[in-house]
């Protein structure tokens, strides 16, 4: 599904008639997290997280705070519940052998980067990295779920897009209010650019009451030029338009963008379709890591990858939570 347009506008009639059943969405998220006793473990707990469905950046951010950790010499694995993969877990993620189909597609981005399990049951799954050697616990979403205590909470949002329209699904685009959500989290990250993270502390700068970092998703250099490279981009994406203006930003020539669902399978039928009008421009076709690792593999050498790494200029916030973590609960030898 498709976030609606007007989840990205000011309030309207839509987003006030459906406003009765966010109110119960809301409520049962608040239930939900009130339940029991969340589960304490023996390392730290960093959970990325947000308030938005669909796509903030958590991966990179993820994959980021991993090499941070590494650089203190502190092995991170990461625990994710593998969104549109068929696996329950807890398993641990083998990138040449498991599919996107059975793991999902940012547990496999994952995993070439860090020691990553898939599991339903996040608790099941922390535990099994514990028993693995993990020497902390990178948890990817989870922020509403109610398992895991969290040492360290990290909040990640778009800068472009913000909160939405500040409502929550199906009125908006949040999991939970933002007045509720950003208090349970002691660090906010927003991704974007100068123009939008300007915009984001304009329209929600009041309201972010945790320290506040600012980041950006930079392409790293692929070995193609593109500059006036003719080019069909597709992206299966929480926010496609990022990656269009990504491209565009490069000075890439787009001749065709097509905007799929979130981790959209991508079939024979639909890659031969997109291949066959890329041949038609004289196109390059170009995609995301993440649509990357959904491709059948016989597809992989006609398609480009962009790939992007979070860029942070200033880390003294983070750098102090992880230290505080770190201190309060030290990672096992």
């Amino acid at each position: 599904m498709r976030a609606p347009m007007f989840w990205h506008e000011a309030p309207g009639l839509r987003a006030a008639l459906l406003s009765p059943i966010a109110a119960v969405y809301a409520a049962a998220t608040r239930r939900r997290l009130a339940k029991g006793e969340r589960k304490r473990l023996s390392v730290p707990v960093i959970c990325v997280g947000n308030l938005n469905a669909g796509g903030t950046g958590k991966t990179p951010t993820v994959i980021a705070l991993a090499a941070r950790l590494a650089a203190r010499g502190i092995t991170a694995h990461a625990v994710t519940r593998g969104h549109g993969g068929s696996l329950q877990g807890p398993v641990r993620v083998v990138e040449r052998t498991h599919s996107a189909s059975e793991t999902g597609d940012e547990a496999l981005l994952l995993a070439a980067f860090m020691p990553t399990w898939v599991a339903k049951d996040r608790a099941a799954g922390a535990q099994a990295a514990i028993a693995a050697g993990a020497q902390a616990i990178l948890l990817d979403d989870g922020f509403q779920n109610p398992a895991l205590a969290h040492d360290l909470a990290l909040v990640v949002v778009d800068a472009h897009i913000g909160f939405g329209n500040g409502k929550v699904i199906p009125a908006g685009p949040l999991r939970e209010p933002v007045a509720t959500g950003l208090p349970r989290a002691d660090l906010v990250l927003s991704i974007g650019d100068e123009p939008a993270q300007a915009r984001f502390a304009r329209i929600w700068g009041a309201q972010v009451t945790p320290p506040h970092v600012t980041g950006a998703l930079i392409p790293l250099p692929t070995g193609l030029p593109l500059a006036d490279m003719p080019v069909l981009a597709f992206a299966g994406i929480g926010h496609p338009e990022k990656f269009f203006r990504t491209l565009r930003a490069m000075g890439a020539n787009l001749c065709a963008t097509h905007a799929l669902r979130d981790h959209q399978p991508l079939s024979d039928a639909l890659m031969q379709r997109m291949l066959r009008e890329a041949k038609m421009l004289g196109a390059q076709v170009v995609t995301t890591e993440k649509d990357a690792v959904r491709l059948a593999p016989a597809l992989r050498a006609q398609v480009m990858t962009l790939p992007v790494r979070l860029e942070i200029a200033d880390w003294t916030a983070i750098d102090a939570a992880l230290t505080r973590v770190l201190d309060q609960k030290p990672a096992r030898p």
